[in-house]
């Protein structure tokens, strides 16, 4: 194996599980999903300049939004459940999280529910943390708001 394809099978391994969670958590399964594959094939493409940026999850997260838009004609819902079984979860969550804003949507997401630091997230959208906070804070104000749960 050469030293392109190590480097690049190091930094998918890494990546992958990240950017797919960040892009369904804009899009929902299908385009998310999609979505990761067309920036990751994109990413391996153009792996010797990818590989030399400060920031190539980032970088990739904004290659799969773009390449989304294809797939983008219904409206998105961010899945209902997943595989793995949860107690319960709000009837309500699913459109309620559909109607924050796209950068509110995966914050919240990304650090309430898969534990994803603000730093890790503030990477991946290319903003600060301190933006990272305020999108996650207001996101869960709105949702508690558009669920009737008051704290």
């Amino acid at each position: 194996m050469d030293t392109l394809t190590e480097t690049f099978t190091e930094f998918f391994k890494h990546t992958e599980p990240k950017l797919r969670n960040a892009l369904v958590a804009c899009y929902g399964v299908e385009i998310g999903t999609e979505a990761a594959s067309d920036a990751l094939a994109y990413g391996w493409e153009h792996w010797e300049r990818v590989q030399a940026m400060d920031n190539p999850i980032g970088y990739l997260f904004r290659v799969g939004r773009s390449r989304s838009r294809r797939f983008r004609r219904r409206p998105v819902l961010p899945p209902a459940g997943r595989s793995n079984p949860i107690p319960w979860v709000e009837p309500g969550l699913p459109l309620a999280l559909a109607r924050l804003s796209e950068r509110q949507r995966v914050a919240v997401i990304l650090v309430q529910s898969l534990d994803w630091t603000y730093a890790e997230t503030a990477e991946l959208l290319g903003v600060s943390v301190g933006t990272v906070e305020i999108h996650v804070r207001r996101g869960l104000h709105r949702l508690r708001r558009l669920l009737g749960v008051m704290m």
